[in-house]
């Protein structure tokens, strides 16, 4: 069992969660989630909305959101890891457009079933803000919003935003401009989590925890101390998928690092604005993220720690001193007046890669079995259209989703090692070296050309 470095600032505001039944032996169900994440408990929430006759069992290794759905940025985004092009070339442009429609509707449908089941999580739509901090990054947001608009997007999907009018949204330094997205929310993700599970559980979902699942073979998912059998096994194990057996290379685990600071005074707040609670980044290559707390926090993160060599996953990576203080030193750069503010949590996690960089839903109803994952780090939003279209496919109910060219095989499997090293750390380095040449003034597309031909995306 994988014990977590230190506990995000959302699972330790939530505190002790009920502890649920761990797997003995062997047990007979109809659907079989492995994985008590976002992507396993919506599948099993619309699953049960869809057919509450069904015996559907969600197995945890850990417990409820002890992964990205516990430790992630709070950002129900509606966006995609690959754009509007990528899902074109497998299918149509009209197909690709439904599906970034059908991402952007995931954020109003958490807010309706937040609403509905009463899960406190601070669901809050403000939008996101994506600063242009130098002209580099100004010219890639005109380009994009000009783009969307010949896709027949919207001013209400996204629009620029002036100089003065960013900085009053977003105080921060050298702003060039911005880019304000609508389809997003924020959210206390464990909070939400949790409170999934409590409507999982009250529709008649088996939750089981401390069961780990350590391979899966036709109608059986089997581990240490036991196995479920069913007609139906999801896999919804995101970046934890190379623990089970033969799966090592399907979906690479890359670390991202967050850090939350103390509850900031009315004054700093009166400087920094985020007053409707938009989400909050730049627009440089290695991301960053942030977002206001319901209780008057910053919580922001960025791309820490590399990928490790075999896919490995190691606890200690998520305190390392070295990966947090480059996220802190990139806050007080937006925000100088907050470098003296106490940090009061630092964490880690990881999310799924898969090869080609573009999320999956997967449902072979003859084999009886199901995946979705590879978020690349914006899940929460993507994690219930994912989980409702598994739903639906495994329920054979027809919808505007199931056809959507999400909708398909598993993504090819990564390269062996130490092949898939080079070419992740190599692009990496590479994103880092682009955004230190913009900021010096300087031309970076040949270096992201490389950086994107490095790692398939």
């Amino acid at each position: 069992m994988n014990v977590a470095g230190a506990p995000s600032l959302w699972l330790d505001q939530l505190g002790a969660s009920p502890r649920r039944p761990a797997l003995q032996g062997e047990l007979d169900a109809d659907v079989a989630i492995i994985g008590g994440g976002f992507t396993g408990l919506w599948t099993a929430y619309y699953l049960a909305q869809l057919d509450p006759t069904l015996q559907i069992v969600v197995l945890e290794r850990d417990y409820v959101g002890f992964g990205a759905s516990g430790r992630n940025g709070g950002w129900a985004v509606g966006e995609l890891a690959a754009g509007v092009e990528k899902y074109a070339a497998r299918s149509s442009l009209d197909g690709a457009l439904r599906l970034t429609r059908e991402v952007f509707a995931a954020v109003d449908e958490i807010g309706r079933v937040v609403a509905t089941e009463g899960i406190d999580c601070g669901y809050a739509k403000g939008g996101n803000i994506r600063l242009a901090r130098n002209r580099f990054q100004r010219d890639r947001q005109v380009e994009e919003v000009e783009h969307h608009l010949e896709l027949g997007f919207s001013d209400d999907d996204l629009r620029l935003l002036s100089v003065p009018e960013a900085e009053a949204m977003c105080g921060a330094t050298a702003v060039h401009g911005g880019l304000f997205f609508s389809h997003c929310a924020a959210v206390d993700p464990a909070r939400l989590v949790a409170g999934l599970a409590a409507a999982c559980e009250a529709a008649g979902v088996a939750i089981m925890e401390r069961s780990p699942i350590d391979r899966i073979e036709v109608g059986r998912a089997v581990g240490e101390s036991g196995e479920v059998r069913a007609g139906m096994v999801v896999m919804a194990t995101e970046g934890y998928t190379r623990d089970l057996a033969g799966r090592r290379r399907d979906l690479v685990p890359t670390y991202s690092r967050m850090l939350a600071t103390a509850p900031l005074t009315d004054h700093q707040w009166a400087e920094i604005g985020l007053d409707d609670r938009p989400t909050f980044s730049d627009d440089r290559y290695m991301v960053i993220y942030g977002q206001r707390t319901e209780d008057g926090r910053i919580a922001f993160g960025g791309r820490g720690v590399p990928y490790l060599f075999g896919s490995r996953i190691d606890p200690a990576c998520e305190v390392r001193a070295d990966s947090h203080r480059l996220v802190h030193e990139a806050l007080v750069d937006l925000f100088p007046m907050l470098a003296d503010v106490k940090i009061t949590h630092r964490w880690g996690g990881v999310l799924g890669v898969p090869r080609d960089w573009t999320p999956f839903v997967h449902a072979d109803l003859a084999a009886g079995f199901a995946a979705a994952g590879g978020y690349v780090g914006e899940g929460v939003a993507a994690a219930n259209a994912a989980g409702r279209t598994l739903a639906e496919l495994i329920t054979r109910t027809e919808s505007e989703r199931t056809d959507l060219p999400w909708v398909g095989p598993t993504p090819r499997r990564w390269e062996p090692e130490p092949l898939r090293w080079i070419g992740i750390r190599g692009s990496r380095r590479i994103m880092a070296s682009a955004d230190a040449r913009e900021a010096r003034g300087r031309e970076a597309k040949l270096a992201m050309r490389v950086s994107r031909w490095l790692r398939g995306s």
